[in-house]
């Protein structure tokens, strides 16, 4: 007798397991059933902007699914995600956070409004672009030293752009300062894209962003590039040195972007966007969109971003110490 009811609850309990799998699964394919919200923290027109809209529009087409940018600038993008850390964790929020306000900010800030490893979780890193030193096209300097030399003579007499405060355009500043000796004048704008429009209306003087918001600028004569931050020289720019060839050892600053949302989004949500934007991130039509806009495709598991963004915040955290940059 008890060997036949042992049997019967197992037979109940696989019943109950093959069930709940079912469920399951009905929820991963039904989702999603109405329009994603896609927070860009920053304005229409840059570098994180341009990236969003090539890869949720990939998304939303392959797809068949309804993705609204939503752009939500200021504090160096962390309005925006704040806006999406605190959403309703039901995987129609999402936000394409960067190394500013993912890996930077935590360490710059005193109250940041959310934690990126406590607060989000994560879903997939899409791209990563290294960032390039770029003056006006009408400015008279010609390579860097130039503008160290500039720097040097007139202390704080050049002005720089930022697209906000304790953004990685802002910290890698900060850092070529130091290595070269210099102050500058920080200009912080909203974004990156208004900085720009000064930059080459010549109300600044030189700006540090990342590839997909000056590469345009740059192909079209507008802007003069005088150095990459990445270690090697970039494809899309090969006779522009890197800061390390310009006499600065092993100086390196390079901008990811990533996908998250709230911290308690359902895993088969997250799974199911994960597998969605790589399989747009492996098409050749955004990697070549992206590479256009001097950005790298990187994709994965969301454990693999998740530790990026541990890693990051920890070496961002030891360049914002040794800088002395604290924002309120």
């Amino acid at each position: 007798m008890r060997t036949s009811s042992n049997s019967s609850i197992s037979r109940r309990a696989a019943l109950g397991l093959a069930l709940a799998f079912t469920a399951v699964s009905a929820v991963a394919q039904a989702y999603p059933t109405r329009p994603i919200r896609l927070v860009v923290p920053f304005p229409p027109g840059g570098g994180t902007d341009i990236i969003a809209r090539e890869v949720a529009n990939k998304v939303a087409v392959s797809e068949g699914w309804t993705i609204v940018i939503d752009n939500k600038p200021g504090s160096g993008g962390n309005i925006g995600v704040d806006a999406a850390a605190k959403a309703s964790p039901d995987g129609y929020t999402l936000v394409l956070g960067q190394t500013s306000n993912l890996a930077i900010n935590p360490s710059l800030y005193a109250k940041l409004p959310y934690d990126p490893v406590k607060d989000l979780a994560a879903v997939g890193l899409v791209a990563s672009a290294p960032l390039v030193l770029v003056v006006s096209a009408a400015s008279p300097y010609k390579k860097l030293a130039d503008v160290v030399s500039a720097a040097k003579a007139k202390p704080t007499a050049l002005n720089y752009a930022s697209s906000g405060n304790g953004t990685v355009a802002h910290l890698a500043t900060e850092q070529f300062q130091k290595a070269a000796g210099v102050q500058f004048t920080h200009v912080p704008y909203k974004g990156a894209s208004q900085g720009l429009t000064d930059l080459v209306g010549g109300q600044i003087q030189m700006y540090i962003s990342s590839m997909p918001t000056l590469i345009a600028q740059i192909r079209s004569g507008q802007l003069r590039a005088l150095a990459v931050t990445s270690l090697q020289r970039n494809r899309d720019l090969p006779d522009v040195p890197t800061m390390a060839e310009s006499g600065y050892k092993d100086f390196e600053a390079v901008t990811w972007f990533g996908v998250a949302g709230p911290a308690a989004m359902p895993k088969e949500a997250i799974t199911r966007l994960n597998v969605a934007f790589n399989k747009a991130l492996a098409t050749a039509d955004v990697q070549k969109k992206l590479a256009a806009q001097g950005a790298d495709v990187v994709s994965g598991p969301p454990e693999k971003f998740a530790s990026l963004i541990r890693t990051d915040g920890v070496r961002w955290g030891g360049i914002v110490k040794s800088s002395g940059v604290k924002m309120d």
